[in-house]
Formats: C-alpha cells, structure tokens, sequence
C-alpha cells in the first residue's frame, strides 16, 4: 500500500483519529471476515507464506530471499509467488534477481503457473490475509522496533488484521533485539508458535566509513533504515522520508542530487529504493547492500523440513 504512515498509528499515546476512523476499522475487520469464510485450496506442492499483521515495513521480503536460498539447498526447486499491484514493481524486481517469480492477480494462478513449469515449491511474498490458498507454513514478520503499533487495525492503526489473527501461523520472525515482553504477548495468543528473531547484515558499510551521507528512504518505516546506518557510524548530514514504494520525480531526485553536491555528500538508500530510480540517475546514487541473518538458523531450518 502506497501512503506515508500516521504518526498515530506508532504512538501509546491516545488520538482523536483513532476514534474517528473507527467505524472504518469496523467495516474493514468486517470485509477480512468475510474473506476468511472462502474454501483453501490444497495444492501438491509445499506453500510456505511469508506474511505480517502490521502493514509493511516487517521485512517479508528478506526473509521470503532467505528461505528461497535454505530450500534449494533443501533439494527443493522453489519461485516466488506475488500478487500484482503495480506499485509493487520494486518488490518483483528484488524477488526476480534471486529466483523465477511468478506473478498474478490472484496467487493460485500463480501457483499453477509454477507447477506448470516444474517448481516444486511455492515461497509467498505476502499472502497471510489470502484465504483461498492451503499454506503448508505460515510466517508472520515483526519489527521489534514498531512492534504491532497502537494495536488497532487500519485505518485506526497499523494493522491489517487484529492481533488474534496469530493464531493461525505457525512461525514468527522478529526483526530486531530480543523482547520477551513482546514474546509473552505472542504466546497469549498463540502457545505453540515458534519465534525467532532476524537483524540486518549490512555488506558493504566499509564503502561509506567517513564520508558524508545524505540518506532517503520510501519504505515501509524508513526509520529502521537511517537507524541502521547510525548504527554503523555512518555520518548522516541528513535523512529524508518518503512513503512506502514512492516513485521518485526527476525534479526530486535533481533536487537530491544537488543537495548532495552542495554538501560534498554521498546520496545513500535501500536496494528496494533504488529498484525504483530512473535509470539515468543511478549512477549518482548508492544503495547499501544487505543480507537477512537469522538466529539460530538451524532450528528455522527444522522447521521448514518438517513442514515441506
């Protein structure tokens, strides 16, 4: 979803906009309800989803990168399955450099196509809220950081779903510290879920050591980026927020460049970001590479045997 996230929505403290979109909320939990009385359709292949609850910015993507390359090391030939949204593009592009993705407007098409051309296994980038596919494993992706928000669903808050929805997955993966408060408020729901926590590896950080960065993001919470490079020691002359999946005009990015110039500053984003640059300009920005590291890996790995 394309939009510039609420400051409400992140904050414990209390906002008339809750209230006010409340009834919308209602109506939203009353159109989820109806999706979840559709029949899943049981394929004869494994389906792993990699989804959330908290809208965006949970890093299913990464993890979804991750589990492609645990199980072809599995044995297993997997693709990618996406729904089609066009301001998705970036998202696909990602998916595609790593392995063949099949997109649609509805993923069991998607899926058939998959099977048609011999994949045997189906990795869902996002798909938790689809209710007419049969998952062999479901994945819910967390920020520790943003947690699940004010806790209210959309447009209230930042939830596509309420927290309960935790019942029907398998595995949650947290990006970020360890939070046993979070871990307690999980297993409320859900006793026999399996969590486990992911951080970002930044690849090339040394590249940018001692030089002045400019950094813009349009993501799901920008924040985590600018938060990754602070922690790094990196030193951020300034950080600009987009909304998620933003399409950068040529005055922007002019704009950015110049200010760049001016600051004897490198322009600095995320791969996604960069995805989505005109390509005319790339050659005057930089992305930070990473790679998703989870912990104890070995026993996510289990998991997925067991489930596939």
């Amino acid at each position: 979803m394309k939009l510039k996230k609420p400051k409400f929505w992140d904050s414990s403290k209390f906002s008339a906009w809750v209230i006010l979109f409340f009834p919308i909320s209602i109506l939203f939990l009353l159109f989820s309800y109806i999706k979840k009385l559709q029949l899943p359709k049981k394929f004869p292949i494994p389906i792993i989803c990699v989804g959330n609850i908290y809208l965006g910015g949970t890093g299913k993507t990464p993890l979804a990168l991750e589990i492609f390359k645990i199980t072809k090391l599995l044995g297993k030939k997997p693709a990618f399955v996406k729904k089609y949204y066009d301001y998705l593009q970036d998202e696909i592009t990602m998916l595609e450099k790593i392995g063949e993705t099949f997109v649609s407007e509805k993923r069991k098409e998607a899926i058939e196509s998959l099977i048609k051309n011999e994949n045997n296994l189906a990795i869902l980038d996002d798909g938790f809220q689809d209710f007419t596919i049969n998952k062999n494993l479901s994945i819910v992706c967390f920020n520790q950081k943003q947690w699940i928000g004010n806790g209210f669903v959309i447009p209230s808050g930042p939830l596509r779903e309420r927290f309960s929805a935790i019942k029907r997955a398998d595995c949650v993966v947290i990006n970020g510290q360890e939070d046993i408060k979070i871990e307690n408020e999980i297993y409320k729901k859900n006793k026999n879920i399996e969590i486990y926590y992911s951080k970002y590896k930044p690849l090339d950080i040394n590249k940018f050591k001692n030089k002045i960065i400019i950094a813009f993001s349009g993501i799901g919470n920008p924040a985590n980026f600018f938060d990754l490079l602070r922690e790094n020691n990196l030193l951020l002359k300034e950080t600009i927020y987009y909304p998620d999946h933003y399409n950068f005009s040529k005055i922007e990015l002019d704009t950015l460049i110049n200010k760049a110039e001016v600051n004897n500053a490198i322009l600095l984003t995320t791969e996604k970001d960069y995805s989505r640059i005109d390509d005319n300009y790339k050659k005057n920005i930089e992305f930070l590479k990473i790679e998703l590291e989870i912990e104890n890996k070995n026993s996510f790995v289990e998991l997925i045997k067991k489930k596939i």
